[in-house]
């Protein structure tokens, strides 16, 4: 398995925010992650990137405790929030400092660039601007951009869609589908927008108060009608 966990918990102030007792992830599953505001979606993808200690359990990369070992940081990439983002940096700054830490050589980062030309829409590069001073739309593309440069094995996606135009959305939801099937990347995404995750995403996990209620997959129509009508209960 490409992630396994196992008794996973956390808390804040004595309040359960995740609880999972048991997660298999496959390499090359496209997952969506959905749920209401404070369903523990960001904290979960925080805990798969070691960024949050959990209260118990372990969470295994490759058969690899993450919090004992260093290696899965090299085949693993991931775009949360803009803490991720070197705010000082200028995009093309920021794009050689992911590169030289996944030793990715120019002409690799200019042939990944060239490929996200549209997505960029001559917005990103060549600006002469710092990173802080663009939009929060391009801030999001840059930081997008920046976990997908290294072309990793595993990718942790939170809210991918927010502050982008619906061209963006498109682009973005494809050029995701294409490198999963392609490359076979394991990818998660956390996401409002259910008409994207439903269309990429082989799995679906839907978040209840920290609480995985719902692993399904495909993701069929009869699904998705199931799954809409849990939200507009739940609105």
């Amino acid at each position: 398995m490409e992630i396994e966990i196992k008794d996973l918990t956390k808390s804040y102030n004595k309040q359960m925010v995740l609880s999972i007792p048991e997660l298999s992830i496959a390499k090359g599953e496209l997952i969506g992650l959905i749920g209401n505001n404070g369903a523990g979606k960001t904290t979960f993808l925080r805990l798969l990137t070691d960024l949050i200690k959990a209260d118990s359990g372990v969470i295994y990369s490759r058969n690899k405790n993450i919090s004992k070992t260093e290696k899965w940081k090299f085949y693993t990439s991931a775009y949360i929030d803009t803490g991720f983002l070197i705010e000082f940096f200028t995009p093309e700054e920021y794009f050689s400092f992911i590169a030289s830490n996944y030793k990715i050589n120019t002409n690799e980062v200019q042939e990944m660039l060239s490929c996200l030309t549209d997505f960029m829409n001559e917005e990103i590069l060549g600006k002469k601007k710092y990173i802080r001073d663009f939009s929060l739309g391009n801030q999001q593309k840059i930081g997008i951009i920046g976990a997908i440069l290294s072309k990793p094995e595993i990718l942790l996606l939170d809210e991918p869609f927010n502050f982008l135009d619906p061209s963006s959305q498109y682009f973005i939801s494809n050029y995701l589908n294409e490198l999963n099937k392609q490359f076979n990347t394991t990818i998660i995404i956390s996401s409002h927008n259910l008409e994207c995750i439903y269309n990429i995403s082989s799995r679906v996990l839907l978040l209840e108060k920290g609480v995985i209620i719902k692993d399904v997959s495909p993701v069929n129509n009869e699904l998705r009608e199931e799954l809409n009508n849990y939200f507009k209960i739940h609105e």
